[in-house]
């Protein structure tokens, strides 16, 4: 019943997309049929053929040591503060554990990972057969796909670093798919944080995490060719040149992924700091009217009450989807990261077992206001003649980054 829920979702969550769409009549019912079915079949693969499933398996045993060998280096440098032994006896269970010097310094080690990987010129070939894969099966431009496929390793301003020179020749609709991609998923730089974050509550939580990020391309080409649907032909068809080296030297690559990732370390600190603040303070400012329903009125409960209906949409039961609602308003409004770190806390009987792996699903992305601020800042820096279009198509590249990412959650439901 709960599947035939999700199949009812993913129609309804794709026509609501077409309802926003700026030009209905010039939608492609048959690129948009070609791109479900392709979602839906590389879901199918991923989650259910058993060779696939083992490999992708294999990445919590990856994430496992990444977190292990962040670990030593927090304990070497922070001492038991970064999770080395305790010189007393915890009073509970949890009680010596610091976010900030235990599970968030792992972004750093991720960020010189990645660098390394691009710079010893690993990743660049299978985001180009992404990009390959995508053109084909999608039939968008080049430069769309790489940016797309790139999106699914790395965030929303360093993937339309591989089609720079191509920005300013996108037409409107590819240019929006571009964002929307960047949307619609999030950097391997936050993957591991993440899965450490629900690795408790959902079994091969870093698995998931990436078939997610995998599932983001097409499904970021889907939204986006409703919304801003494509009057003319791609632009960009061409062979594409490789992006500039990301550093001169192994050494090279470590400092400036080092660098990067204390900045991104710095600014989550500081935004889960500020965000948190700030849901308190509204939370009492709420909490001076009156009770509904027997409980103080918050800002997670709107968040809930409004974001229901598009978790039932997703095959979420309607006496989870106020929770459930609550995690997707939290990610949309404030960042995907409380999201997570509400979804951890919550009690074994807010959500069952299939509704947390739906809601793994529908969060990962970073369609949110801030980074809505990040995206619009780099792409205007690469691309100023198309300040306008970037700037118009901003806002409404939140709504497709999280259609997009329940669209992949009512899919998950679909085949769970």
């Amino acid at each position: 019943m709960l599947a035939v829920q999700s199949a009812v979702g993913i129609v309804g969550l794709l026509a609501l997309t077409w309802a926003l769409s700026e030009d209905r009549r010039a939608v492609s019912l048959k690129r948009i049929a070609i791109g479900l079915a392709v979602t839906i079949v590389l879901a199918l693969l991923l989650l259910k053929v058993p060779p696939l499933r083992a490999a992708f398996a294999a990445v919590n045993s990856i994430v496992d040591t990444i977190a292990a060998a962040t670990r030593a280096g927090t304990s070497l440098v922070f001492g038991y503060l970064g999770g080395g032994p305790l010189p007393f006896d915890p009073k509970f269970p949890g009680a010596a554990f610091v976010l900030a010097t235990q599970a968030l310094p792992i972004v750093l080690v991720m960020s010189v990972l990645t660098t390394l990987l691009f710079y010893w010129r690993i990743l660049p070939p299978v985001v180009r057969g992404f990009a390959w894969a995508l053109e084909r099966t999608m039939k968008v431009g080049g430069a769309v796909g790489l940016s797309t496929a790139a999106n699914i390793f790395v965030g929303m301003v360093e993937a339309p670093l591989f089609i720079k020179p191509y920005l300013a020749r996108l037409s409107r609709s590819e240019l929006f798919v571009v964002m929307t991609g960047g949307m619609a998923g999030i950097a391997g730089t936050v993957l591991a944080l993440y899965a450490m974050f629900v690795s408790a509550l959902i079994p091969d939580a870093a698995a998931h995490l990436v078939i997610a990020s995998v599932l983001g391309a097409p499904a970021a080409i889907v939204i986006g060719q409703i919304m801003v649907p494509e009057t003319s032909d791609p632009r960009t068809e061409a062979l594409l040149q490789d992006p500039e080296p990301v550093a001169s030297s192994t050494m090279d690559a470590i400092v400036k992924g080092t660098m990067a990732g204390l900045e991104l370390l710095f600014n989550i600190i500081a935004m889960l700091l500020v965000l948190t603040a700030l849901v308190y303070l509204v939370n009492a400012i709420l909490g001076l009217a009156p009770e509904v329903g027997g409980a103080p009125v918050t800002l997670q409960r709107l968040l809930g009450a409004v974001m229901a209906p598009i978790c039932w949409l997703m095959g979420i039961p309607w006496e989870q989807a106020l929770t459930a609602g609550s995690l997707m308003g939290t990610k949309t409004i404030l960042n995907e990261l409380l999201a997570y770190l509400e979804l951890s806390k919550l009690p074994p009987e807010a959500l069952d077992p299939r509704s947390r792996l739906i809601m793994l699903y529908a969060l990962c992305g970073f369609a949110n206001f801030a980074s809505l601020g990040i995206m619009i800042g780099g792409l205007v820096t690469m691309a100023p003649e198309r300040r306008d279009d970037i700037v118009d198509l901003g806002l409404r590249t939140i709504v497709s980054g999280t259609l997009a990412t329940c669209l992949i959650g009512a899919i998950v439901g679909l085949l769970t």
